[in-house]
């Protein structure tokens, strides 16, 4: 699943609220039979059949419901992959996904939008991850995406072969190493500029390096700077031997220690921030704000957040005051059930880092949602009105918030 794809997503929107979205989260079955995910699907679907009727929605979205409801036969065979439907008839979308298995349950939900918030728990803090296995000659790069292993490249730099004398009393066995390890040298040069193009071109955010022990002093030094800060974990592999489960494991747990400790920093880091009215903002309304002014780097979301908020059916402005009235556009507001899944359309358009918070008493304190901030606009240094119409002759485009400091 890519990026685009949950984009695309993010950005639906029906007006008749008949966006479905359906997550199935395999179960074990308690019997030979294995009819209890089948028969929690018609559960489900039953329910929101029957709010939908309530609200005089019925026939509008009972085709893709059906479908959802027939395709519960498929997943039965689906073995350890969980699932994601996101249909809506009226404008002809039907999108399938399959996931690792750790949505927490299977759902189902109607609405004007998709239900994004199993998938950000998924995705919202995963890195574009690429895994390094390595030997004196020759290089695998893997990605690793939501639980599947798949193999980039292959390189293969073989040493040449030479003969076993060392020559006229040993004379030329000192030269004949320095070479062989000028040639390994250069090997793993080759394969640190091609991660660093790699990288450049956006392919991954961070990896992890697999080798023996041995190779780590050769291969580390030719790192660009860049690359090693991105590198967020190592471990011990033989390249000739290492299946891909074993690679996955590794990694993976490499993988979900890094989150762990970055997910801890990250809170410290803004609710120290926030304290000090730095880059960092704490509390819904805050919040809201610097999503809206795009000054938003970092998202941290309790598990436990509940607030109210009221969102415009026309521009999708969310406000933390219960106003009637979009204070934007002036159309109707409605009020919000969850205010974190009407927020992630804002963090997926821009790409934001997100990261949900689970037990944390200092984190519940401030409200359960805070942010990390690239900038704080009230701080950013006003320009001139002369220094503005000199920018638009020149044909620059520049933020609208500037354009309002300019006008100061």
């Amino acid at each position: 699943m890519t990026r685009e794809q949950i984009r695309e997503l993010a950005e639906f929107q029906d007006q008749d609220s008949c966006a479905v979205s359906f997550y199935f989260q395999p179960s074990t079955p308690c019997n030979k039979a294995h009819k209890e995910d089948t028969i929690l699907i018609k559960d489900l679907a039953r329910e929101a059949m029957r709010t939908l009727e309530s609200k005089g929605r019925k026939d509008v979205v009972r085709s893709d419901i059906d479908r959802i409801v027939r395709l519960s036969g498929e997943l039965r065979s689906n073995g350890t992959h969980a699932k994601a439907v996101f249909a809506c008839a009226g404008q002809d979308v039907w999108r399938e996904y399959d996931l690792p298995a750790n949505l927490g349950a299977t759902q189902l939900f109607v609405g004007r939008h998709f239900h994004l918030k199993p998938l950000a728990h998924l995705l919202g803090a995963s890195p574009l991850l690429a895994i390094v296995l390595l030997d004196r000659h020759r290089a695998r790069i893997f990605d690793l995406r939501l639980g599947e292993l798949t193999e980039r490249e292959d390189l293969f730099h073989p040493l040449p072969r030479r003969g076993r004398s060392d020559g006229f009393a040993g004379y030329e066995g000192g030269h004949a190493q320095r070479r062989v390890e000028d040639e390994v040298r250069q090997h793993f040069k080759n394969i640190a500029e091609n991660l660093k193009e790699l990288m450049d071109k956006g392919v991954f955010e961070n990896w992890i390096l697999a080798c023996q022990d041995a190779h780590r002093p050769l291969f580390e030094p030719q790192l660009h700077p860049y690359l090693s800060q991105a590198l967020i974990g190592r471990f011990h592999a033989d390249l000739a031997r290492a299946t891909r489960d074993e690679i996955r494991t590794h990694a993976q747990q490499i993988v979900e220690q890094w989150q762990n400790e970055r997910r801890r920093d990250l809170v410290n880091l803004a609710l120290s921030q926030a304290r000090s009215n730095g880059r960092g903002v704490t509390g819904l309304r805050r919040v809201l704000r610097s999503l809206e002014l795009g000054e938003v780097q970092t998202l941290l979301i309790g598990e436990n957040l509940q607030a109210h908020a009221v969102e415009c059916t026309g521009c999708r402005h969310i406000d933390a005051h219960l106003v009637s009235n979009c204070p934007v556009c002036g159309r109707a507001m409605q009020e919000i059930v969850d205010v974190g899944e009407a927020i992630l359309p804002w963090v997926v358009r821009r790409d934001i880092e997100t990261f949900y918070v689970k037990d944390d008493p200092e984190f519940d304190k401030v409200g359960n949602i805070a942010a990390l901030l690239r900038f704080r606009s009230e701080k950013v240094q006003p320009i001139s009105a002369f220094d503005a119409d000199r920018l638009e002759k020149a044909g620059a485009v520049y933020p609208g918030r500037l354009r309002r400091f300019a006008s100061r």
